[in-house]
């Protein structure tokens, strides 16, 4: 199956990179229940299991078939580049009640006797109740499995916009997309999407276009949102392999003895540019502590240091590279 973008003059204007908590989180849940995304999650899987027992997911699930229609309103397209969740959830709680309707109702259409189910009889039944349920089940997914290990995830997504902008100046838009996923082909004007969940041909009509990375897509390739949403794509993030490996598993025992242990983790767990706060997360040490370390290695020349959006994203240098993976 195969998504078409057809794009105009004034639709590259308009395209953007952001990244959505909503949507890690929605999308964790399908993970949850999907055996082909567990490869690279299986420590996170293992340690969020009991916390995911405890949530009644089964109404989400019914709304999430493998092929076909996902409702829009689960999610809608982030509005700028870094939005909270809390933000995020207000939206889909002002769902429209038409709109609801017709999202749950082709949804539930997806999956042969979701809607005759006594779960789907009821969301049809009453779509503003589904909708508060539904806001509530996400909420329950964030607070329990995603928001303790946000930092970690919103450091590995930055990066990756980072990275791409860098590449968005460096090669163009066309090939750009291409480095994003081997299922985007660029040719005259369109953006074809490949193994999507059903067939689409859409115009933008100068709407443009919102590019998100995502933790939990992978191996997807998701093109999004039915009108009034703006288009979007969102594309397995950059650096998922390492995501849940602890800084202590990587750092061989002789950087450890070159430049000490907690000196030597921050600079193995840099295997994709990080701030401060999210390399303090990932090692579990103080946020002081790991800054006076990034200087040191900023200083001695294995790092460099640069700006991006609200905080300071630290990366290895050549060198920095070389003694990490020595």
């Amino acid at each position: 199956m195969a998504f078409q973008l057809h794009f105009g003059e004034h639709d590259l204007l308009r395209c953007r990179f952001a990244l959505s908590p909503l949507w890690e989180t929605q999308e964790a849940v399908r993970t949850l229940s999907r055996p082909d995304r567990h490869g690279y999650h299986l420590p996170w899987l293992r340690r969020i299991r009991s916390a995911a027992a405890g949530i009644d997911l089964r109404r989400l699930w019914l709304l999430m078939p493998q092929v076909g229609h996902n409702p829009d309103f689960f999610c809608p397209p982030p509005e700028s580049p870094v939005v909270s969740f809390a933000e995020e959830i207000t939206l889909v709680r002002s769902t429209p009640i038409d709109f609801a309707r017709r999202d749950l109702t082709l949804a539930l259409a997806e999956t042969p006797g979701a809607a005759e189910s006594d779960l789907g009889r009821e969301m049809l039944a009453d779509p503003a109740r589904a909708v508060r349920e539904i806001a509530g089940l996400l909420e329950q997914v964030w607070q329990r499995l995603i928001e303790p290990d946000w930092p970690r995830l919103r450091a590995l997504l930055e990066a990756d916009i980072a990275y791409h902008s860098r590449r968005l100046a460096e090669v163009g838009f066309g090939r750009l997309l291409g480095e994003l996923s081997p299922r985007l082909v660029w040719a005259d004007s369109t953006l074809t999407v490949l193994g999507t969940r059903g067939d689409h041909d859409r115009v933008l009509g100068g709407r443009g276009l919102v590019l998100v990375p995502s933790v939990f897509t992978w191996p997807e390739i998701i093109g999004a949102y039915e009108p009034p949403w703006q288009p979007a794509v969102i594309y397995p993030a950059r650096g998922i392999g390492g995501l849940w490996t602890e800084a202590a598993d990587r750092t061989p025992d002789a950087l450890a003895r070159l430049l000490g242990r907690v000196r030597a983790d921050v600079l193995c767990a840099l295997d994709e540019p990080a701030g401060t706060t999210a390399l303090a997360h990932r090692l579990g040490l103080a946020p002081s502590s790991v800054s006076a370390h990034l200087s040191v290695l900023r200083d001695a020349g294995l790092l460099t240091s640069r700006r991006h959006s609200h905080q300071v994203l630290y990366e290895r240098t050549p060198l920095g590279i070389a003694l990490a993976v020595s």
